[in-house]
């Protein structure tokens, strides 16, 4: 029969109490002895790399080697690309309003043109002036 999961079985795994002794090879004396649990050890290597973590991207995040990252330019980069981008988007709007002067220019010189009336010219209607 398979065996059942025991939380408290586990639980107390994980309390039991080990003696690690480190001993001199020539002497047998013993250089330093540490009481340990497996949930000690366990506890203490995630707050190693917890702290190695956080150490590391405070590195990266804090110092200039953010720079050395594949697509992360400096400041003077990021806004020169934008005066570029506004630039380019300014120039392709000339290009396509030069382009539609140019097609009804063509047109207008092919005779294809529509007639468009001209708006320029309104009816004001006349004020009545009254006798007094």
């Amino acid at each position: 029969m398979a065996k059942i999961f025991d939380a408290d079985s586990t639980l107390q795994r994980l309390r039991n109490r080990y003696r690690l002794v480190v001993m001199n090879d020539d002497t047998y004396e013993e250089v330093v002895t540490f009481k340990l649990s497996r949930l000690s050890v366990y506890i203490a290597l995630c707050t190693i790399f917890v702290v190695l973590v956080g150490l590391t991207v405070a590195l990266i995040v804090f110092t200039p080697l953010k720079y050395y990252i594949p697509g992360y330019g400096s400041a003077s980069d990021r806004r020169e690309m934008i005066t570029l981008k506004l630039k380019a988007d300014s120039l392709e709007q000339q290009v396509l309003y030069k382009d539609k002067y140019l097609d009804n220019l063509r047109n207008v010189l092919n005779g294809s043109a529509p007639a468009h009336l001209d708006t320029t010219q309104l009816q004001v209607p006349k004020v009545e002036k009254s006798t007094d």
